[in-house]
């Protein structure tokens, strides 16, 4: 068996022969029933895998989907023309560099479509971009973009560089809307929602998928997918740690399971450590060894949240579904980043109690208080938990 650990084109994998969860029912619904859509899920979730399958069933590669879900629900096939954005793989240091990535993709796409407005900003020139494609192709556009975010992430704590920031990419995603009549569909994926004055605020015809029951395991994998499609690789990880598959099953809910973004939705383990542990047949703790986002140790670092309260205080759905950046509160960041899942839901008032998805998040996120912690200088501030774990106090998360 081969597992898709960092596999990001579902054309290498199926060609290739990597194993791969069957998420192609969710892709077709999406694309039955809406236009235009937004999802969040922590790194290292599935979400730029989930977006290349999208393109490829939008290019209409009825032989990549052979024995899948869709093959048998899609009867048509038609093959739209696809702008695929990823902003995954650049360092956004200043405003050129955003620039330079944006050009890159224009430039491919006015190979494609026409350039004779490559001149122009780069709003303006994805605004012809789409209106050319549609024209000479005789099909609706289509639109995927994988970390919206990646720029806004990576300069957290640059209010100018921010502001930059969000003004032109306000205006590059203001085609999304503005050329409504030339789109087929629109996918945007990221690790956070931007609200109030931020790029979303003009977006009001993107559907957020993310805290939607029916897509709550469209990134992910369930207890049904690991027991149905990895049955003999746990059986082996079960022998070599010299435990019972029944104990094994166990152990991997605890450690990786136990996402959830719906209340009472089903659980989803994280991808990445689920089949790392499977691949190497050791437990570890692999998420968190990949990093942590810029923005989530500034964003604790300086809040006057008290962190004893995460697991007890509950967030209302507007708060837990956007983050601002000028918003001092780090639970929907937590949560959004993968620290925290939704544990209750109160009906009455609307509102979530959050909690550890499982018990390596847990230490993780341990080691990450203390770690900063640690390397802070000076006073300790109104933040109660960085101070004790500065003083060495061992509080117990809640």
């Amino acid at each position: 068996m081969k597992y898709p650990i960092g596999i990001q084109s579902f054309e290498n994998l199926r060609e290739e022969g990597y194993t791969y969860v069957d998420k192609t029912g969710d892709i077709f619904k999406l694309a039955s029933e809406g236009s235009y859509y937004f999802l969040s899920r922590p790194r290292r979730f599935g979400k730029s895998l989930l977006l290349s399958t999208m393109r490829a069933y939008f290019e209409g590669r009825r032989e990549l989907f052979e024995g899948l879900a869709i093959a048998e629900l899609e009867k048509d096939w038609v093959q739209y023309p696809v702008l695929y954005l990823d902003l995954n793989t650049r360092e956004y240091t200043d405003k050129d560099s955003l620039i330079a990535e944006l050009n890159k993709h224009l430039e491919q796409w006015e190979s494609d479509y026409g350039d004779k407005y490559k001149d122009r900003a780069v709003e303006e020139r994805l605004f012809h971009v789409i209106q050319n494609a549609s024209h000479s192709t005789g099909k609706k556009v289509v639109i995927l973009i994988d970390e919206y975010d990646k720029p806004l992430l990576q300069t957290f704590g640059n209010e100018q560089l921010q502001a930059e920031y969000r003004s032109m990419l306000k205006a590059f995603y203001g085609n999304l809307k503005s050329c409504d009549e030339f789109i087929r569909f629109a996918f945007l994926t990221g690790v956070t929602k931007f609200g109030k004055v931020s790029v979303f605020s003009d977006l009001n015809n993107l559907s957020d998928i993310s805290l939607l029951p029916q897509y709550a395991d469209i990134c992910g994998i369930t207890d049904e997918e690991l027991s149905r499609t990895f049955a003999e690789p746990v059986k082996s990880l079960a022998a070599n740690n010299g435990i019972t598959e029944d104990e094994c099953y166990t152990r991997l809910a605890e450690y990786f399971d136990g996402y959830h973004f719906y209340p009472g939705s089903v659980g989803v383990y994280n991808p990445f450590s689920l089949l790392s542990t499977i691949k190497n047949q050791v437990f570890r703790d692999y998420w968190f060894e990949t990093g942590t986002p810029t923005i989530l140790v500034n964003k604790l670092q300086h809040t006057n949240y008290n962190l004893d309260n995460i697991c007890t205080d509950k967030v209302a759905v507007s708060v837990l579904n956007s983050i601002d950046v000028m918003d001092s509160h780090p639970l929907p960041l937590l949560f959004q980043s993968g620290y925290l899942t939704i544990k209750d839901y109160d009906t009455r008032f609307g509102k979530y109690t959050l909690g550890f998805p499982n018990r390596k998040v847990e230490e993780a996120f341990s080691k990450l208080i203390t770690r900063h912690a640690r390397s802070t200088t000076g006073q300790c501030g109104s933040n109660s938990f960085f101070c004790r774990r500065r003083t060495g106090e061992k509080k117990k998360l809640q």
